[in-house]
């Protein structure tokens, strides 16, 4: 399988009809993607673009159920083709035949597709040699990825520019475009039967404005303690804003102690992706560390009230909404999966998140529109 395409000078100017986005995983780098291939769609109305994501999150693109090639809809407002792999399960099985079936559909159809430009947005050397086996005549990538022997594989290195990813992402788009462009939202799948669904799950709750507190993250350093969660939300609760307790899987026991300790104040919900999104948009307000659900929330324009220890919210923060975030001084930033809870993050106590979530919707309310950063 050859990994040599020809290499083009690819400009606005040759009219770019066909573009593939590469980005795999996980929930809130897909998210931080968004606007990247939205300044694409802007700038390229009539292009064919498709994206290239992990199976279980391409919800996030194209309502659970529907197709995933075709005129663009509510349910898959933004990209013309979702094209998806499963790794992590064919590497469990990668020379049984059912495996190399289905690996040879997805590539069958990447192929067919004809992309003119791939676009690697996350900077690994798996979504790099992937944007390669397209056969994309010019594959874009970062000139420093997050794994440097990616840019090997790269006909165009691009140098990224601002401190967020979202605006380092979209200055990839606008090596495609030739200008800068201004970050802008976009629109996320919008299914009538997710949003009846969660309706009828809310009124069996009795629920009126509430808020989304969230008590998972990717590793236990980023997880604020699950308790305090319920703390949140016995005091929003004497304010007249009632909680949901979303989690996910493997979030179980999270979701358990925080549930005990809101003493029946909270209700807990756990959901797809496509009823999450929206579920989402109903929240009067969004409580939670750095984590997909954060960033689903800060994309739909949900007021967010974030709790940061490791991870660097300059970088990786609420973006484009209305935003509290908590951050001890003593946290340093680090991307390492450490287990243990952030020392930093502890210092944070119940009152210093219901105090903030208190200021965004009483700003909501009043329309202010710009983001607040606060540290404890």
């Amino acid at each position: 399988m050859s990994l040599e395409p020809k290499d083009i000078e690819v400009t606005s100017q040759n009219k770019i009809e066909r573009v593939l986005i590469v980005r795999l995983s996980a929930m809130g780098d897909v998210i931080h993607t968004l606007p990247a291939v939205q300044a694409l769609r802007e700038s390229f109305p009539k292009a064919h673009i498709g994206w290239l994501i992990e199976e279980r999150w391409a919800e996030l693109l194209c309502a659970a159920g529907s197709s995933r090639r075709g005129s663009r809809s509510s349910l898959r407002p933004l990209v013309d083709e979702v094209h998806t792999v499963k790794l992590k399960d064919w590497g469990k099985s990668l020379f049984s035949l059912s495996t190399l079936q289905r690996i040879a559909t997805v590539w069958n159809d990447v192929r067919d597709a004809r992309y003119e430009v791939a676009i690697d947005l996350q900077g690994a050397i798996r979504s790099a040699a992937l944007a390669r086996w397209s056969r994309a005549r010019a594959v874009y990538g970062a000139a420093e990825p997050r794994e440097s022997p990616a840019s090997v594989l790269y006909t165009r290195k691009v140098v990224t520019h601002g401190r967020h990813v979202i605006e380092q992402n979209v200055s990839l788009s606008e090596a495609l475009v030739e200008h800068r462009v201004k970050v802008e939202p976009a629109p996320l799948p919008r299914d009538t039967k997710a949003e009846a669904c969660v309706e009828r799950r809310l009124a069996e709750f009795g629920m009126g404005e509430f808020a989304i507190l969230n008590p998972g993250a990717g590793w236990g350093a980023k997880r604020w303690p699950a308790e305090r969660y319920g703390e949140v939300a016995r005091k929003l609760a004497d304010m007249g804003i009632s909680s949901i307790l979303n989690y996910g899987p493997g979030e179980e026991e999270l979701v358990r102690a925080a549930d005990e300790a809101s003493e029946g104040k909270a209700r807990t919900m756990s959901c797809t992706l496509t009823e999450l999104i929206a579920l989402t948009r109903r929240a009067r307000v969004f409580v939670g560390g750095d984590t997909g659900p954060l960033h689903l929330a800060a994309a739909l324009r949900v007021p967010v009230v974030a709790i940061y220890g490791p991870t660097d919210p300059a970088r990786n923060g609420p973006y484009g909404t209305r935003s509290v975030v908590l951050r001890s001084a003593e946290s340093v930033t680090s991307h390492s999966r450490r287990p243990e809870a952030d020392e930093g993050m502890l210092g944070i106590g119940s009152e210093a998140v219901v105090e903030a979530a208190r200021e965004l919707m009483e700003g909501f309310l009043g329309g202010v529109g710009l983001p607040q950063r606060l540290k404890p």
